[in-house]
């Protein structure tokens, strides 16, 4: 009894920095946002000083603000493009394709992880300079071709952003997908060859039952990270009409360019409750996964 609890006091005093930090790095502002939320606090002016208290107010009128309805379907509609069906299809695909192909395996994620790692700024600016209307390279492309220029950033400003946060962030899914084919023991992929099994019964009966916990982690984590991204802000500005405005561009819109430092705070709350919403809906399906 008494090594349990010597046990217990062990286990509580080295979790204490980890708790720490989340409390000073993540529960600390997450409460200051709501109370800054709560209020109409402006980043100028005579309310930047002293702001009044408006409970739910700001709150309600989010709840009825068309933008932030634009804002919200755009973003799910760019995780879906982007994440789920991109970033999550692309990554297993390529995991597959180059499964016990060890130097296309080498080459491939080298091409994929230099994407990931090159500074958000350059790569925007490679984008700019690749579809740009008049001087872009992929329309310097389709003229040679005898196809007509297309000014991607106004006639498909959506898929723009999509196919660029695609390019942008395959490398974790692939290589998260990679690392989980890795765990499946040869020789189920064995028997399943020697009994003439397809491609598609060897995946759908080996493969797939061995990694889609992994696949499920990968859903969980690079939904989060495209829920909140901010990146395609500097490839169109939320433009053309606000077409590509995320919600994250949004609240930054609202908060820093607007100056409703109180507004935006209370988008920022409701992004932050969505986010949990995601977040629990995929542990469920993780839990019904185990039982």
């Amino acid at each position: 009894m008494k090594r349990s609890l010597m046990g217990r006091k062990v286990i509580i005093f080295l979790l204490i920095p980890a708790l720490s930090l989340i409390f000073v790095f993540l529960i600390l502002p997450g409460v200051w946002v709501l109370k800054i939320g709560m209020t109409n606090e402006t980043l100028t002016g005579a309310k930047a000083r002293n702001p009044d208290f408006v409970g739910f107010e700001n709150y309600a009128k989010v709840l009825s603000d068309r933008f932030f309805y634009n804002a919200l379907r755009i973003t799910l509609l760019f995780v879906l493009g982007s994440a789920i069906i991109g970033q999550a299809g692309l990554g297993l695909s390529l995991a597959l394709l180059t499964y016990r192909k060890r130097r296309l395996k080498s080459f491939v994620q080298s091409v994929v992880i230099l994407a990931w790692i090159i500074p958000e700024v350059v790569v925007a600016y490679l984008w700019i300079a690749f579809l740009d209307k008049d001087y872009g390279t992929l329309n310097v492309l389709l003229s040679a071709i005898g196809l007509n220029k297309i000014n991607w950033f106004y006639e498909y400003p959506l898929l723009t952003i999509i196919v660029f946060n695609v390019w942008r962030g395959t490398a974790y899914s692939m290589l998260l997908f990679s690392a989980a084919l890795e765990t499946i023991p040869p020789s189920y992929l064995e028997t399943a060859e020697v009994i003439g099994a397809s491609s598609w019964r060897k995946f759908k009966d080996v493969v797939f039952p061995n990694i889609k916990s992994y696949i499920l982690t990968d859903l969980i984590l690079i939904t989060l990270w495209t829920f909140n991204v901010f990146t395609p802000y500097l490839l169109t500005g939320g433009g053309p009409s606000f077409r590509t405005e995320l919600l994250s561009i949004y609240i930054y819109r609202t908060a820093f360019r607007y100056f409703k430092l109180g507004y935006g705070a209370s988008i920022a709350t409701i992004a932050l409750l969505i986010n949990f919403a995601l977040a629990m809906f995929y542990l469920s399906l993780s839990r019904r996964r185990r039982a």
